[in-house]
Order: C-alpha cells, then structure tokens, then sequence
C-alpha cells in the first residue's frame, strides 16, 4: 500500500471554513479509483495556523501516478480558487513497509 500524506496549514481564522471544506474533499478523492481509505488530523503546538494532516491510503503506486495525472490538478485548484494564499500544502509519498501490531 501507498500513503500520500498531504500537511495543510491554514490561517487560523479560515479554521472551521477550511475544515468544513476538507472533510467534502476528503470524501471526493475517496471516490477515486485506488484509494481505500483516509485519515484526518490535527497537527497540535501552532497557534497562529491550524494544520491539518490527510493520510490517504491507495493500494498501490498506479493508483496514485493516475490520481496525480488524472485529478489532483482540478482538486488542487478548487482549493486555490476558495482560499487563496491563505493556506499552504506539503505533500510527501511512502511506501507500507510492514504493519505491527494492528488491531
């Protein structure tokens, strides 16, 4: 499996907006071919933006080279388009290497 984590700061005012927004986002990437599942977090110990960390499982390194051709473009724009520069985004890729102790 593959995660694509994608760490999202925002303006701290944009918090409750943005969130709301992310959680619609989340579910309309998960209807995308290949990824099974998602996780969202919040980043603790930063007060002047809220950080939120999407981890987005896909079952495989396929799924996510189509997701990036295909439609992160279009997602990544609705984002800019709502709010700007007012957030930023980092994006990182791994590779499941063995699961311990899941449950």
């Amino acid at each position: 499996m593959i995660l694509y984590e994608v760490r999202i700061a925002v303006e701290a005012e944009l918090t409750v907006e943005f969130h709301d927004w992310l959680v619609a986002h989340v579910h309309e990437i998960l209807a995308l071919p290949g990824f099974e599942f998602a996780e969202l977090l919040r980043e603790e110990g930063n007060d002047q933006r809220a950080v939120f960390v999407t981890h987005y499982w896909l079952r495989d390194r396929t799924a996510l080279e189509g997701y990036l051709r295909d439609h992160a473009p279009r997602l990544r724009a609705d984002g800019l388009q709502r709010f700007g520069t007012r957030f930023s985004a980092e994006r990182r890729v791994l590779e499941l290497d063995r699961r311990i102790g899941f449950r």
